[in-house]
């Protein structure tokens, strides 16, 4: 019995249909019919310890009605980092002063530490997507004009790639999808079960904390790479070069 082969044509479009697979939506097709990937641009950024406040909670540690100020814009358009700061005190009573507010005002309060800051505190921290607090442990916040204690709400934010819908087609994946990251430069590293977190109002960018950070000297980083599994087709994006 005789088998056809496929012809040039049918061949192309397997070649084609693969590529469109791969390269998600974010493919555009260029005149030779070729499919060209749109190349997010990537930002990789360190979150040092901050806090997020509800309006209630900057009454007691400002004063009634008192509002956030803007220091600087962050990159994720929708928030900055205010003037205001307040200290941290922990079980051991001791404290961190000055760590920043992010705003705008939250429906929660929530104070994000690196693993040596919570050591430092002694509070045990566990890690946890920003906004999933219920269990977490508490502590105490000092601001100009009172004090409040949280009974909950401290963590170490877990590593998250902030992503619109684009950026999350071009990489093959949605919503609370995890990823992995190859840091290139003095201190070689790869970061794995980076948490997708995908609207449609943000741009690209990788949170990770200081201690993570100070591990892979990000901020000598020549190069990273967002990635899936193990694959040899990554999406890289050179960043910093």
């Amino acid at each position: 019995m005789s088998t056809l082969a496929p012809s040039r044509v049918q061949v192309e479009e397997l070649v084609r249909s693969i590529l469109r697979r791969q390269l998600g939506a974010g493919a555009a097709a260029s005149a030779d019919g070729a499919a060209v990937a749109r190349r997010p641009h990537l930002v990789a950024n360190i979150s040092a310890r901050h806090c997020h406040l509800t309006q209630a909670d900057v009454d007691v540690l400002f004063g009634e009605g008192y509002q956030l100020t803007p220091m600087k814009r962050l990159y994720q358009p929708t928030e900055f980092a205010a003037n205001e700061t307040v200290a941290v005190v922990g079980p051991r009573q001791r404290m961190i002063p000055g760590v920043r507010i992010l705003g705008p005002c939250r429906s929660f309060s929530q104070v994000e530490l690196a693993f040596s800051d919570a050591i430092s505190l002694g509070i045990d921290v566990p890690v946890k997507p920003s906004g999933d607090i219920e269990g977490t442990p508490g502590c105490l916040l000092i601001g100009p004009k009172g004090s409040l204690v949280l009974p909950k709400g401290v963590i170490r934010a877990e590593r998250h790639v902030h992503m619109g819908p684009k950026d999350a087609a071009y990489y093959g994946v949605k919503h609370l999808d995890r990823i992995n990251m190859r840091v290139e430069g003095t201190c070689p590293t790869v970061l794995e079960g980076l948490l997708a977190r995908v609207h449609e109002d943000w741009k690209l960018e990788v949170h990770i904390d200081t201690d993570e950070a100070n591990a892979c000297d990000l901020a000598h980083a020549t190069k990273v790479t967002l990635f899936r599994g193990s694959s040899s087709l990554t999406r890289i994006q050179d960043f910093g070069s």
